[in-house]
């Protein structure tokens, strides 16, 4: 038998030092078990609404299955455009301003390798998406974690990202709502977040592809909005999270005339353009979509607030979250560290969740736990939960 050879030392290092992700570990090992409930995935438990997906259907009749201009359709980027302007008052050109990609996570991944230079630092708060960590290392640049507070649910202020800024810092990089908290942030955050931008003269991206899932009375305010942002803003957003469109991977990121003819040109020899049939459900969305995503909005709501009072109840401390669909509960009261308490919960109760620390190191001593599954399934859930902090809590 001949030996394989060891081909790792070949890799690249930058891949090398990148850790796989924190999220997919657990569910692994329960799609190995029965009678699992799973708080951990983000993804709609809903199913595209009827309309968009007639409207693909419809397009594969009448023969779209061509490409599209690198930027996208320039009928969808028109309505991105339009929606911008009717809900946030921002004018975006479609022909200049706007590139639809393949789901949010390319239009960051292209963000990223458009403005940063090796070594170039990124000012992320935490805890955060996975994947931003990982997108600043592979384009060449350092990540500089800036961690929040569960005593100010999470929120980021200029203050904390002082600490953190030298003359190497680039890019802030924001993402609210959040994921994993459920954290937003007000008009008044905002503007103190786009003066500290502004004083250092940093580029800001910033993930809002949660800015449609917001609750009670504070509306979700798009970054670039802000007094003189715009132009130094990298706004991502698309239509997974708030149309339930998670697998049609369509996303867009929208900034100046510059910074998207860069991301453009990676675009263009990477991916070439998103997939037709998703640009076709895309523009359904925005155009007749809306009425959908409120009543999924309005259901997810009503989970907040079931699972907010059941972790409240069962002695595991957590702010109400005002966005997204998931809830960032203290699991520190059980004596358990995050991830061995998400290990002995899926083995002793069959219920998955996500670490905290996989979102950061500010994370550690949480959970995260996602809303996006049935009222039957969250309440057997809590349940378990509880019954697992009775039988196995430490002292």
């Amino acid at each position: 038998m001949i030996e394989s050879r060891d081909w790792s030392s070949r890799l690249s290092p930058s891949v090398q030092s990148i850790a796989p992700s924190g999220i997919r570990k657990f569910f692994d090992i329960a799609a190995q078990m029965k009678d699992v409930i799973s708080l951990g995935v983000g993804e709609p438990d809903f199913i595209t609404p009827w309309t968009i997906r007639e409207s693909c259907v419809y397009g594969l009749e009448c023969g779209y299955t061509s490409y599209t201009a690198n930027r996208g359709m320039m009928e969808l980027r028109e309505e991105i455009a339009y929606h911008y302007e009717q809900e946030y008052e921002t004018r975006y050109d479609p022909a200049t301003d706007i590139l639809v990609t393949v789901g949010v996570s390319e239009a960051l991944d292209l963000a990223m390798r458009a403005v940063l230079a090796t070594g170039d630092e990124v000012l992320i708060p935490e805890p955060c998406y996975v994947s931003y960590q990982a997108c600043t290392i592979l384009a060449g640049g350092v990540p500089v974690s800036v961690p929040t507070k569960l005593e100010n649910e999470f929120r980021i202020t200029p203050d904390e990202l002082e600490q953190y800024v030298t003359d190497r810092t680039r890019v802030l990089l924001i993402g609210y709502p959040n994921n994993p908290t459920g954290a937003v942030m007000e008009r008044t955050d905002l503007l103190a977040i786009a003066k500290f931008a502004e004083k250092h003269d940093l580029l800001v991206i910033s993930d809002e592809i949660y800015g449609d899932l917001t609750y009670g009375d504070e509306k979700h305010i798009a970054f670039s909005s802000l007094p003189n942002m715009q132009e130094r803003t990298i706004l991502l957003n698309g239509f997974s999270k708030a149309y339930a469109m998670t697998g049609w991977r369509i996303g867009y990121a929208m900034g100046n005339q510059a910074i998207i003819a860069a991301m453009t040109k990676i675009h263009q020899y990477t991916m070439l353009c998103a997939p037709i049939t998703a640009q076709l459900a895309a523009i359904e969305a925005l155009r007749r979509g809306e009425k959908y995503m409120k009543k999924m909005v309005a259901e997810y709501d009503r989970r907040r607030r079931l699972i907010y009072d059941g972790f409240t109840k069962i002695g595991l401390p957590c702010f109400e979250p005002k966005g997204a669909f998931y809830i960032f509960p203290d699991i520190t009261p059980s004596g358990y560290q995050d991830e061995e308490f998400a290990e002995e919960l899926l083995k002793a109760e069959h219920v998955a969740l996500v670490p905290g620390s996989a979102f950061g190191v500010c994370g550690a001593g949480h959970v995260r736990c996602s809303y996006a599954t049935s009222i039957d399934k969250i309440s057997e859930a809590l349940a378990r939960i509880e019954n697992f902090l009775a039988k196995h809590k430490k002292t």
